[in-house]
């Protein structure tokens, strides 16, 4: 029997619109700036972080860090560990995080304390989704595309065991837990 298509909860071209938003709110703040050093979260961030890159008009990088903070389930949230470091030293540097989702918030801080003690000139947050009822930790977003509900939700880079990320839209799927 055929997987059922995720149902769409944010639509191709809403992301599309609010991507270009936001890139022309982080244009404008670092504007002043030499340079901004784009640090996507892997895997999931890669098609926003992409997208959001081309719609800036300021010079920028781009590095990855990849963490895991899923348990074995890989839908149940466990300990942060990193998986892959940057390759980038961000003293001095002006750095926006780039993320798919902010679940629990557990990640993203866990990524600000690490990088904030590396000494970068500026540390900011871009996240392209939020669940605001799964808060763990109250995380700064600096750019925020949209808050969604408690689902879980594939397509735009998000994936569900590996499956989904190429769909051009916000997409819901059933897990079955």
């Amino acid at each position: 029997m055929a997987a059922r298509e995720p149902a769409v909860l944010i639509p191709e071209e809403k992301i599309r619109s609010r991507v270009a938003e936001l890139g022309r709110r982080i244009s404008q703040d670092y504007a002043e700036v030499e340079e901004v050093l784009l640090v996507g979260v892997l895997r999931g961030c890669y098609i926003f972080l992409a997208d959001l890159s081309r719609r800036l008009t300021v010079p920028r990088r781009i590095d990855f860090i990849a963490l895991a903070s899923y348990g074995t389930t890989g839908t149940v949230p466990g300990a942060v560990r990193l998986i892959m470091d940057l390759r980038t030293d961000i003293a001095g540097k002006h750095v926006l995080i780039v993320e798919d989702i902010v679940d629990t918030g557990d990640t993203l801080q866990y990524l600000l304390g690490t990088l904030h003690a590396r000494g970068p000139a500026s540390l900011k947050t871009c996240a392209l989704l939020r669940k605001p009822d799964r808060l763990r930790t109250d995380v700064r977003i600096d750019y925020l595309g949209f808050d969604i509900p408690d689902v879980w939700v594939v397509g735009y880079g998000l994936d569900y065991g590996d499956r989904n990320r190429a769909l051009p839209y916000i997409g819901v799927v059933e897990t079955g837990g």
